[in-house]
């Protein structure tokens, strides 16, 4: 018997033991503190994590570094995404790091007030950039989750207080890795499109990773570049997040948001009655000093003698009072009807249509979300089923069901691949589909 099959060769032996560690370890996450750190030309980063008693060594390629919310340095206590494997050139044992984050909250904390701080410097949170809110909007914008607590609150304050103004809703993610990119882009769309004169930016409340998306800088400069004034209303009253101190205008909630966004509709009605009231006192007011300068004028005139000019006086002051008090009460029937023809509009002005089409635009993305969620779904359950079938097509248990079996010896289970390496009467064990056979060997012969 020859021991060549056992001998591997170096490269052979780290290449397989690469391949051990990649199946065995799949994904890991590993907390440790950066030490060594290289950055090379490549622009990839090479480091080793360490903790009290032991350490080993990282690479991060340069693709994955997109995703990096800070910048690595030795010292950094951080918690590494990565797959086990070995350098086999020098058959160092090593983590390939896929994501990088520092460890715990305070890490997000520090990333906060980084990010406070320069934009604090930049000047853009002065009280002299920030915009005005329009007293009676024409149309509003609201820019949160459309399945969120936050829309649903917001609408029920805004029919409220002043149900006549519409409301545009521009739906987005409000946390996970594709929110930021979808609040920016709708503070672009927004303003693009320019069908509303105010934003309301809300979200509920959540812990600090919850509210990630709002501390992002990206998000920040979108509310900054704003030429619509922006109410931030993010998280709960003791929440605070980087898009409030850039708004224009920051509310302790989405309710609270939508208070400032819109004037009380009761109150404006109010104000025209009074206005009204104020304008039927002035009329009466002229009108009497006027009957009263015309009855001076009537006596006046009973103390001339001269007749024929009593009466011509007479009946042209008559027809001056009539065209007078004609000419009042044309004027303030027409004040009467256009403020009843206000608050008519007023009163008669419902988002009802708006929103009913708001429903139906919503009805039907949420089914072409079903749609495609059942399509995917569909998909990835034929090729999991086509992948299973390959699989047992290649297993060696399959094999085995076609007639075929596995010879071994008996004490060391070594694999018997050629007759040339039994002996007399050794004891095999012959495995087959449904069991296996220990036997011994009574003659060997040889094709």
């Amino acid at each position: 018997m020859s021991n060549s099959e056992h001998i591997f060769s170096v490269s052979q032996l780290n290449r397989e033991a690469k391949r051990l560690l990649a199946s065995h370890f799949l994904t890991v996450q590993v907390q440790g503190e950066i030490s060594n750190l290289s950055l090379p030309s490549s622009g990839h980063y090479y480091f080793t994590l360490k903790d009290a008693q032991a350490q080993i060594r990282c690479a991060m390629f340069k693709g994955q570094q997109q995703r990096l919310r800070f910048k690595p340095a030795n010292g950094n206590l951080v918690v590494a995404t990565a797959q086990v494997s070995l350098y086999e050139p020098r058959g160092d044992y090593q983590l390939v790091v896929e994501q990088l984050a520092e460890a715990g909250d305070g890490a997000l904390r520090l990333a906060y007030e980084r990010l406070k701080q320069k934009l604090l410097l930049e000047g853009l949170f002065e009280q002299n950039r920030k915009k005005p809110l329009p007293q009676l909007p024409k149309q509003i914008g609201v820019i949160t989750s459309a399945s969120g607590a936050a829309i649903h609150d917001i609408l029920s304050v805004l029919k409220r207080r002043f149900p006549a103004i519409p409301v545009l809703i521009y739906p987005v993610a409000v946390q996970g890795e594709s929110a930021k990119f979808e609040i920016s882009a709708a503070l672009a769309a927004a303003n693009k499109q320019a069908l509303v004169d105010v934003i309301i930016l809300a979200r509920g409340g959540g812990s600090l990773e919850d509210l990630w998306a709002f501390n992002e800088e990206s998000v920040a400069r979108a509310v900054a570049a704003s030429g619509i004034p922006v109410i931030s209303a993010v998280g709960h009253e003791v929440d605070f997040s980087i898009a409030d101190f850039v708004a224009d205008l920051r509310a302790p909630t989405p309710s609270a948001a939508a208070e400032c966004a819109v004037p009380d509709q009761s109150a404006w009605l109010n104000r025209f009655a009074a206005i009204e009231r104020q304008l039927t006192r002035q009329m009466q007011d002229k009108l009497q000093q006027q009957q009263l300068h015309l009855t001076w004028l009537n006596k006046a005139l009973q103390t001339q003698h001269p007749g024929e000019k009593l009466q011509r006086n007479a009946q042209r002051l008559d027809e001056l009072e009539q065209r007078l008090n004609r000419a009042a009460q044309a004027g303030l029937e027409q004040r009467r009807q256009r403020l009843a023809l206000n608050a008519q509009r007023l009163n008669g002005q419902q988002p009802l249509t708006s929103v009913q089409g708001y429903r139906q635009q919503l009805d039907y993305f949420q089914q072409r979300l079903s749609r495609s969620m059942h399509i995917k779904l569909t998909t990835l359950k034929s090729r999991h089923h086509a992948t299973a079938q390959t699989l047992h097509a290649i297993s060696p248990l399959a094999t085995l069901e076609r007639g075929y079996a596995i010879v071994q010896r008996h004490e060391s289970s070594q694999l018997v691949k050629s007759v040339k390496q039994l002996a007399k009467l050794e004891l095999l064990d012959i495995r087959m589909a449904d069991g296996r056979i220990v036997s011994r060997v009574d003659q060997v012969i040889a094709d």
